[in-house]
Formats: structure tokens, sequence, C-alpha cells
């Protein structure tokens, strides 16, 4: 399907148009009708299935035909993390170039200035604000904010949320929103936990489920079946043995994360921490020097899993085998993009090769298993999994030449440095357009 065969405002079209984005991804196929319809919908997508866009455009779309107060908050984007905040919020300025809302990031870690730009924006009722649940509460908690023109909440990447912990905080935010609402919720996963509080906030919500992605040909997937004891010097011999820069370490729990990294920096190896208790700011830091290359390893738990945007990563590293499908794909999905290619290896324990064998029927492949190292002993194999048959589905040739395929995710947008907490103006200023978008959207036709 494409963009101009969905009713989204001219607005919209034209801004889709400007971007060469024509042809929806099957989450925006699925997900942006029943947003135009005014349903509550749960969406279980993956980062990088144009998720983002999923939500924006019929919500730019129904803000312009819903008759809003234009003088109070409209609308609420919640994001588990600041970046991710970031990149929807660039995801909004390029989507919404030509409608005349406002928006605002509202999110920790930046400067006083930040802080007084997005109370103002909250309490003069920018039209979207696009919000971390710390912050928005902390805001909450000090200004006289008024809800009452909220008619469309959205949660994004809403497992993660309830990861961190941040459960109690979305439903304080909840309390406060009209009942008579819009609730969409977006999860790459669906435990029990995100059915529970979907029933709580959610009025017969319309499910879509996308089923997800398998990792790309271009990442060689290698696991190392190995005992509890020699992970740590496993790992030490991954990294000196090949002298990388910018790998990823991914481990289950924050106090391992603390002794992994501690450990290689004994060893002489540029490690850094990333996990959910550091401070905003040494998180910005840490990312810095990573992009940057003064980091050889960043040793992170799943809070870098997703967002994080950074093309040249050669090698991701799971020091234990993530418990879901989806996680194993976000995990090793940061290494070959921008069209290189990588490698993942997978550390399997003897306790963790249940968890791995579903990964690898999930894959409908068996991972390539690389020795060990002298010295180290292999544990018994154990029986294979069975594999499944992998379907096909051919492609459409519509006749229109090369279209560009769904808008990118806001998860994989580059961070350009915007401070964000910026309420931006109601009218930006349109550019000069030759004549109508429609009319070329339709002459190609």
């Amino acid at each position: 399907m494409y963009f101009d065969e969905l009713p989204l405002s001219d607005e919209v079209l034209d801004a889709l148009w400007d971007m060469h984005f024509e042809e929806c991804t099957p989450v925006q196929e699925k997900t942006i009708p029943l947003i135009l319809e005014g349903r509550d919908v749960i969406s279980c997508a993956q980062t990088g299935t144009g998720k983002t866009a999923a939500y924006i455009l019929p919500l730019l779309t129904n803000l312009a035909n819903d008759g809003h107060d234009e003088d109070k908050l409209n609308a609420i984007i919640m994001s588990p993390t600041r970046e991710l905040a970031q990149q929807i919020d660039q995801q909004m300025e390029g989507f919404g170039f030509y409608v005349p809302f406002s928006s605002v990031a509202v999110y920790g870690g930046n400067d006083s200035g930040a802080w007084s730009t997005q109370s103002n924006g909250l309490q003069r009722g920018a039209d979207i604000a696009i919000a971390t649940p710390g912050r928005l509460i902390s805001l909450m908690n000090i200004y006289n904010i008024d809800f009452s023109g909220v008619k469309y909440f959205i949660l994004d990447e809403a497992d993660r949320m309830l990861d961190m912990g941040f459960y109690d905080d979305i439903m304080t935010i909840v309390g406060r929103l009209p009942k008579d609402r819009q609730t969409i919720m977006f999860s790459a996963t669906m435990p029990d936990n995100i059915r529970k509080m979907a029933k709580a906030i959610m009025r017969e919500p319309a499910e879509v489920k996308i089923a997800v992605s398998r990792p790309p040909e271009s990442i060689r997937q290698m696991a190392a079946d190995i005992y509890d004891k020699d992970q740590t010097e496993m790992v030490c011999r991954l990294l000196e043995g090949r002298q990388l820069k910018k790998v990823i370490l991914f481990v289950g729990r924050k106090q391992r994360v603390r002794e992994l990294t501690s450990m290689l920096r004994s060893r002489g190896i540029q490690a850094r921490a990333m996990f959910s208790d550091l401070e905003q700011k040494e998180r910005e830091e840490v990312m810095l020097d990573f992009r940057n290359g003064k980091i050889d390893v960043l040793v992170a738990t799943d809070i870098v899993a997703r967002g994080i945007d950074v093309d040249d990563i050669p090698l991701v590293i799971n020091f234990d085998v993530p418990r879901e499908a989806e996680d194993y794909v976000h995990r090793i999905g940061r290494t070959a993009r921008a069209e290189n290619s990588g490698e993942a290896v997978t550390l399997v324990s003897p306790e963790d090769r249940h968890y791995f064998r579903r990964i690898e029927v999930f894959l409908k492949k068996e991972i390539e298993r690389i020795p060990l190292p002298e010295g180290m002993e292999t544990p018994p194999a154990q029986q294979a999994p069975s594999r499944e048959g992998r379907g096909h589905r051919g492609g459409r040739n519509r006749g229109h030449g090369n279209r560009s395929k769904g808008s990118s995710d806001g998860d994989n947008s580059k961070d350009n440095g915007n401070n964000g907490g910026n309420a931006r103006h109601k009218h930006r200023g349109g550019r000069h357009r030759h004549g109508s978008q429609r009319g070329k959207r339709e002459s190609l036709q």
C-alpha cells in the first residue's frame, strides 16, 4: 500500500513526498487506518519497522480534523528514554513540516534553560508533548499543567518502559487524563504485564501483530557453548585477538555490567558501562565517546539494544542468552548497519541452552558454533533444534519505478544534537512548492 491511498491530510502527504517516502511498511499499512478511525490500538512491532511513522502520521491528520482546543495540550507521546524521545521529536519535525502544530520534547539530562522551555510549553498548551515518564511526573508535581484537552495518548516501547519500572508513573499520568481519549500502545513484545496495563487504560483495543523480522544475512551469527566459569575469559580472548573498536557487550544484569567493565579495564581494554542507573549526563558522555571511537567496548544492558544509532559497530557479543527472540534480534541488529557487515557471538552456557534453542527455532537455522580456546572445556553436546521451512513472499511491481519503502523508524534516525525541549512555533513558514504535490503524485500513477 502507498501513503497516498490512505486518508492522510494533504500536508502530511506533502511532507512524505518531500522525504521520498511513498510505500507503507506492514506495520504502517495495518495500524494507520485503525488510528485514523479513532480506535484504541495495541501494535506489536519491533524497532526498525517504521512504527514511529505509524502513529505520528495519523496523529497529525487527526489533529487537523478533530476541532481540538488550540490553547491546550492535545496529545502525549510517552518514551522510555531521552534518546528515543529525541528521535521521535526529530521525526515529528519532518513529518509535521507543513502542519500548524507545535510540539515540545520533555526529558531530563539537560540544562536549566531546557527545564524552563519544557514547563512553559506544557503550561501554554503545546499541541503535542513527547515525554519520558520521570520528567513529566517531575513537572506535574511542580506546575499546574492542564491535561483536560488531551485526546491522544501514545506509549512507544511500552514493554521497555515497564522493564525500567515506569508502571506507577504511567498510571499516575493516566489518572490525570480525560477518560474520553484515544490510547495507542506500541510494544516489541506482549508479556502479561503489558496486557494488564492495556486492560486498565484502553477501551476494546484493536491488536496489530507484525512478525519479528530475522537478522540480515550481512551479520555472521556465531555461538560458543561454554561453561559459566569460562565466559569472562572468553570475552577477553574474543576482544584481545581482534583489537576492534566500537564493540557492544550485552549483559543481562546491571551488577554484572559493573563487574565486566572493571575486569576489561584491568586488562587494558577501554571499556565503559551503560545501564539505567547512570545519570543522564553520564549516559550522554558515554554514548558520545563511543560514537567517536574513544571507547573500545560498551558493556550494556538491553537499554542500549533499541535506539542506538551507530553505523560502524563490527562486533556484538551476548554475554548471556536473551530470554526472547525479539531481544536477540534487537541486540545483534546493532551491527551490520548502513550496508556494513558485522559479527555477533553469543555465549551459551548449559543453563541457557533451551533459550538459545528457541532462538534458533525462530531463526529457522542452527547458529554456527565456534571452537573454544585451548584450556576451556566444551560442555557435552545436546540434540539440535528442529528446523522449520522458510516461507517466501514475493514482491509486487506496480510500475512505479523505485519507491522508497516506509518511513524510517524514529529509532534509526540520526542524533543531530538537538537539545530537545524547544516548543516549535505553530506556523513554521513553508517552503515554496512549484505546483500541487498531490498533482505531482498523481502524475506518477
